[in-house]
């Protein structure tokens, strides 16, 4: 059961019809603890808290990925995704121009790392709910 919720997920996130907080709560509550994406592949990797992964493939186009990372340029693609004036869709296309070639979710650690090409990261940790 838990997968196929994941899949629906992954689709709509990429679709850009939700947010990224709706999209970590619904992982959280069918047992993801952490996924990692790859640009590169085209493909996102979901780890359960019962030691299994399940791997969905990327049906929007990443675009290119920069050659150099660019982190203020990563931080702006955040910022957007974080205050929802930048959807799924959008993010993915300006995080590639930034130089991202992953990123690893830890979604019950509160925090993401992005990698660039040549071992860059930036991590960031999950904005604090509001009062």
């Amino acid at each position: 059961m838990s997968k196929h919720v994941i899949d629906e997920l992954a689709i709509a996130t990429q679709q850009g019809k939700m947010t990224f907080p709706q999209v970590v709560q619904g992982l959280l509550e069918v047992g993801v603890e952490s996924y990692l994406v790859d640009f590169a592949v085209k493909q996102k990797t979901h780890y359960l808290a019962d030691g299994t992964a399940h791997t969905v493939p990327m049906i929007l186009d990443p675009g290119p990925i920069a050659a150099e990372f660019d982190n203020a340029g990563l931080v702006a693609a955040i910022r957007g995704a974080q205050a929802d004036t930048v959807r799924y869709p959008e993010f993915v296309k300006r995080s590639t121009s930034a130089g991202v070639i992953g990123y690893w979710a830890f979604l019950t650690g509160r925090r993401v790392i992005y990698f660039g090409r040549k071992g860059e990261q930036h991590i960031e940790e999950f904005p604090r709910p509001k009062a």
